[in-house]
C-alpha cells in the first residue's frame, strides 16, 4: 500500500503539492513511484521556465516505463532539485522528500481544484 501524506494536495496525474506561501513544492507521489518501479532518470525543467496548470513539465523514466509529469498549478519554476536529477533513485526511496521543482504560483486559487489526502486515497484505491 502506498503512503499518502496528510496536509499535502494531490493531482489526478499523481503529483503532490506542498504550499509554502506563494511557492508550490511539487513532486510525484509514492503511488506513482511504486507503479513505475526503479526510477533511472528525471527530466526536469530549468529555473525560469513557466507552465500553465496541467502542462507537462518533465518526465520520469524507469526500467519499466516513462511517465510525464504535469504541473498542478500555473507559475514559474524558481528552483529545481538537482539532488534528484543527479540521483533519480531518491524518488523511490522517499517520494515525499524528493521534491522535483518549486513553482512561484501565478494563481493560487488553482489549488482548490486539487485533492486532499482522503480524496487521493480514494482515487488510488480504485
Amino acid at each position: 500500500m502506498s503512503k499518502i501524506i496528510e496536509g499535502l494536495l494531490y493531482s489526478e496525474s499523481h503529483e503532490w503539492v506542498k504550499v509554502e506561501g506563494d511557492i508550490a513544492v511539487i513532486g510525484v507521489t509514492d503511488y506513482a513511484q511504486a507503479e513505475m518501479g526503479d526510477i533511472t532518470y528525471v527530466d526536469a525543467p530549468s529555473e525560469g521556465d513557466e507552465f500553465g496548470k496541467g502542462e507537462e513539465f518533465g518526465a520520469l523514466e524507469s526500467v519499466k516505463a516513462s511517465s510525464d509529469m504535469y504541473c498542478p498549478v500555473s507559475g514559474e519554476v524558481v528552483e529545481v532539485n538537482a539532488d534528484v536529477v543527479d540521483a533519480p533513485e531518491k524518488v523511490n526511496e522517499d517520494a515525499y522528500g524528493a521534491w522535483i521543482i518549486k513553482v512561484k504560483m501565478s494563481d493560487p486559487d488553482e489549488l482548490s481544484a486539487l485533492m486532499d489526502a482522503a480524496a487521493y486515497k480514494a482515487l488510488t484505491d480504485k
